[in-house]
């Protein structure tokens, strides 16, 4: 006898469906376009790199994002805009030897941006470089009429030469930080994938609103940049999901991870682009830039 399989027994053949990649919240991961060349240059879209919170990747996201979008033809400009002259240095500029630094283009009259830009060994990447004496502008500027706008006037003379601005702010939120806000258009959030910088983040985001409510209407936050991620770990796991659960969208598709390069190049006084240009970290901020791009976050 021929035995007859019923309809539920009937197997069908396996089928390949292709796997979609997601993020590290469990987002469709977009495919991010190279953008197009650009015709010409300018006005520049300023963006202010912000976070009280200490290491948590300011200087290094500035750094890496500014030679990423350098090498897709943007012209950018740096404006270290913390004494410690991080991002100077990061860059091989030393600015202790210098004697025009951002503290003079704040508190001299007379002193353009053109003065103190310095051309770093990246095609396409300028910066304003600064030291331990603009600690002194915070105490300063506390004088000067409309002290919130200083470093927004500063930049008028440069903002048609540059496609993207960006601004390393000092792990503060005081009167230079507010400056970095005023003249900005948007803020991205660099944030540690780690509890205690995810605390001190509703702090900024408040002080971003006032800035926005009393200062600069059209302040936007960009987006928050998980940075330090270690997908081992299931605390930084949950960070990101937290994040998410609470900014949504505002949480870049974009997450840097942890690796020993990123230091290696600051030592090395060079972008991870041009220190390890086929390292998954060259690559992050690559895909960061292209991000930015498509959402009209930068030229």
């Amino acid at each position: 006898m021929t035995s007859v399989s019923s309809p539920s027994e009937t197997t069908t053949p396996a089928v390949d469906t292709p796997t979609v990649p997601t993020d590290a919240a469990g987002r469709e991961m977009p495919d991010f376009a190279v953008p197009a060349p650009l015709a010409s240059h300018g006005p520049a879209r300023i963006i202010a790199m912000c976070n009280q919170k200490g290491g948590v990747g300011k200087t290094t996201t500035t750094i890496n994002l500014a030679a990423a979008l350098a090498e897709y033809g943007r012209k950018v400009l740096i404006v270290d805009f913390d004494p410690q002259g991080a991002a100077s240095v990061g860059l091989g500029v030393n600015p202790h030897d210098l004697d025009h630094t951002v503290y003079n283009l704040l508190m001299e009259r007379g002193t353009s941006a053109a003065d103190v830009l310095v051309r770093t060994g990246v095609e396409g990447l300028d910066l304003i470089p600064a030291n331990i004496d603009l600690s002194a502008a915070e105490v300063q500027l506390v004088g000067e009429v409309a002290r919130e706008t200083v470093l927004s006037r500063a930049l008028r003379d440069v903002e048609n030469d540059y496609d993207v601005i960006l601004i390393d702010c000092q792990p503060s939120l005081g009167l230079l930080t507010v400056n970095a806000l005023t003249a900005a258009h948007g803020v991205v959030i660099p944030l540690e994938c780690e509890f205690f910088a995810l605390r001190g983040v509703a702090l900024l985001v408040e002080t971003i609103d006032k800035v926005r409510d009393r200062l600069n209407p059209r302040l936007e936050i960009d987006g928050i940049l998980a940075t330090m991620y270690d997908a081992r770990t299931l605390h930084s796991r949950e960070v990101v999901a937290r994040v998410y659960e609470a900014f949504g969208d505002r949480l870049l598709y974009t997450i840097i991870g942890r690796t020993v390069k990123f230091p290696d190049a600051s030592v090395a006084a060079e972008p991870i682009t041009a220190y390890a240009p086929d390292h998954p970290g060259a690559d992050s901020y690559r895909r960061l830039a292209r991000e930015l791009v498509s959402r009209g976050d930068a030229a």
